[in-house]
């Protein structure tokens, strides 16, 4: 992951900021540094939030439902979205906020102790404490733990494919459509996390996406159209969608919340462009986070936020029709 010059500055190669590290430094996500001539990430085994959570509220709508997530993060970002609902973790350095003692192996073994069937490397980004985050992923597959990103997709391909067998499932966080809108808001790029979508998708790799809709910045219909045109050309119609109201926060606390009507009408597009299953998040209590069968209609799973209150998936089929729902199902009736 490093490339050493005479000079012993280094550059990280693990997502497309390319930073160059000089020595005493550490890259733009504040967690990779030059120590001596050698590239360091100060956050391994060391995580600063461990949670157990429902898989919902990854979230991941369609991988075994009802189940718990054992969810750790690190300190540290490679983005610096102005919106960013967890900047307390994310946006600062690995000095600034206490952190847990844990080996890899200790979480796997943690997380079979909770009774938890999964592993989410989540709030912050597994991108940015990559070698932790494959180490976790590994020794959980072979305990027969789920392992799952939660993600923005800022990486480069060759650290991805590295990656991709010890990943089961990823919610990815597209956040608009626009290379402007990555510049300004997040100090990124639109393209590479496009092509980590791509990537995941081909190979095998089951995969939901989050839009979170910030009011002014990525909700005009002809972007929202453009961003769910290509989802469906790209990834394919039954990669669920997860649109988003946002709230005020961080540096963007001068905006309104998401109008309910702008929503309504992003899950409108999103479901004439082709995607089968298109969920509003943040929005409690109006059925629109029920999975339903897009053949015949029926309500397959109800839910009320993170709480899944009915399960009507069969091995993985709707029972009114048999079609086959995409997604990581329990082996028997429901999950």
């Amino acid at each position: 992951m490093k490339k050493m010059s005479m000079n012993k500055q280094l550059t990280c190669n693990l997502c497309p900021k390319l930073c160059k590290i000089s020595p005493g430094e550490t890259g733009d996500c504040r967690i990779r540094y030059n120590h001596n001539g050698k590239l360091l990430a100060l956050t391994y085994g060391r995580p600063a939030a461990v949670h157990i959570d429902p898989v919902e509220k990854k979230p991941l709508f369609h991988v075994l439902p009802g189940s718990k997530a054992f969810s750790i993060a690190t300190t540290g970002c490679n983005l610096h979205c102005l919106n960013c609902q967890n900047a307390g973790l994310s946006q600062v350095s690995p000095l600034q906020r206490k952190a847990y003692k844990i080996s890899p192996e200790k979480v796997v073994t943690t997380a079979l102790k909770k009774s938890c069937q999964g592993i989410a490397l989540t709030y912050t980004d597994p991108v940015v404490f990559y070698e932790y985050a494959l180490d976790i992923g590994q020794k959980a597959k072979s305990r027969g733990l789920l392992n799952y990103w939660i993600t923005a997709g800022y990486i480069n391909r060759q650290p991805l494919l590295k990656a991709i067998p010890s990943i089961d499932a990823v919610n990815l966080d597209l956040k608009a459509f626009s290379d402007k809108f990555y510049r300004d808001i997040c100090s990124a790029t639109l393209k590479p996390v496009l092509e980590t979508a791509k990537l995941f998708k081909q190979r095998g790799i089951w995969l939901e996406l989050t839009f979170l809709i910030i009011p002014g910045k990525n909700d005009s219909e002809e972007k929202i159209n453009q961003l769910t045109r290509w989802i469906t050309k790209e990834l394919g119609p039954e990669v669920p969608l997860h649109i988003s109201r946002f709230f005020p926060h961080h540096k963007l606390r001068n905006l309104p919340a998401t109008p309910v009507s702008t929503l309504l009408k992003a899950r409108t597009i999103a479901k004439s462009n082709g995607i089968q299953f298109v969920y509003l998040g943040n929005l409690r209590g109006q059925g629109y986070q029920n999975t339903i069968c897009p053949q015949c209609q029926t309500i397959l799973i109800e839910r009320y936020g993170y709480k899944v209150q009915s399960n009507r998936i069969a091995k993985g089929r709707c029972p009114g029709c048999n079609h086959k729902i995409p997604g990581i199902w329990a082996e028997t009736d429901g999950s």
